[in-house]
């Protein structure tokens, strides 16, 4: 396999390594309790600790399918439908959008449940606004009831859910609670029902850590725990001795993986960096009308490596869409490497 095709297959195992490691330990019962005790009011004001044993079972992490008809139900052995959440073979619904981790938890009164999503997000999608897809999440998680947690039209059995999404890579540190609200806009009648059976938190995390008060508890830990610039020793720390989270071995070695595996993603980055800034002198030389073998004596570069990026930049012209031409330089050669 040539230079550049490893370094393509290297990076996307990479991220998806440390995605994988990441969901993991997010959907570690210490860490969503702390999630849970800061964000969603039935537990404000509880010790995380006592939150961990309401969460039933072992969350879902990246095998319930989002798309309507799959979530709520599985087959059996013999292929026959049964209710539950559908947790079957992930091949046999492999390209499919999966929620990244799923769980019931209990209330206070110990009888009735709320069901749980909560997201991970590195940054802000660039071809949809989050919102629309926290909204659409939520909305599956109501309607995939029916006849799971409901059965035909008792919809007063229906589940407070709370779709809760982690974005990191934002400006500032923030919290935001996204919910239905009652407007009385002629008489004040009082419906029956309950308004609060949808429920959004979005939770944007800086690249600061922050000091550890009352005010940026959970930001601390979640910046703590998924910053790229923080030593595997210090996230230790930051769980076991400020959190007081067990440090169990597979908490161990998802950190480990994660702290292994940044250096390479940072690599890549600085890859990235070049070949952009690269990109960027070609487009300027090209628009002067400059041919290859001039671009090449300019950047003192064999002409064989810049032939490559200069025909990307040529065909992308007049709009030098940056991102396509950059997708595009990478799938020709080992501009990469």
């Amino acid at each position: 396999m040539n230079t550049e095709m490893k370094n393509a297959v290297l990076s996307a195992d990479n991220e998806e390594q440390y995605d994988n490691s990441a969901k993991r330990l997010l959907a570690n019962k210490g860490i969503l309790a702390y999630i849970l005790v800061n964000t969603v009011e039935e537990f404000r004001g509880m010790k995380p600790k006592d939150v961990v044993p309401l969460i039933e079972g072992e969350p879902y992490v990246s095998n319930i399918p989002v798309e309507p008809g799959l979530t709520n139900y599985a087959t059996d052995k013999n292929g026959v439908r049964i209710v539950g959440i559908n947790a079957e073979n992930e091949e046999k619904n492999e390209g499919l959008i999966r929620f990244d981790i799923v769980f019931y938890v209990r209330m206070k009164d110990g009888l009735s449940q709320m069901i749980i999503n909560v997201e991970a997000q590195k940054d802000e999608p660039e071809r949809y606004d989050i919102l629309n897809r926290a909204v659409f999440y939520v909305s599956r998680l109501i309607s995939s009831q029916k006849e799971r947690d409901f059965e035909k039209i008792n919809y007063n059995d229906i589940k407070c859910v709370y779709g809760i999404w982690v974005c990191m890579n934002m400006e500032e540190n923030s919290l935001c609670h996204i919910h239905m609200v009652k407007d009385d806009l002629l008489g004040c009648q009082k419906w029956k029902g309950k308004i609060d059976l949808m429920n959004i938190i979005m939770i944007g995390l800086s690249d600061k850590l922050p000091k550890h008060d009352e005010m940026y508890e959970l930001h601390r830990l979640l910046v703590g725990l998924f910053s790229r610039n923080i030593s595997q020793e210090e996230k230790f720390y930051l769980l076991g001795e400020e959190y007081g989270i067990p440090l169990e071995e597979n908490i161990r070695e998802d950190v480990k993986i994660m702290c292994n595996l940044s250096q390479g993603i940072k690599e890549e980055g600085i890859r990235e960096g070049r070949l952009e800034e690269k990109i960027s002198l070609v487009i300027k030389k090209v628009k002067k009308g400059m041919t290859s073998e001039e671009v090449a004596d300019c950047l003192e570069e064999p002409e064989a490596n810049i032939r490559i990026i200069y025909d990307v930049v040529k065909s992308s012209a007049p709009e030098y869409d940056m991102g396509r031409i950059m997708e595009e330089c990478k799938k020709e050669h080992s501009i990469m490497a």
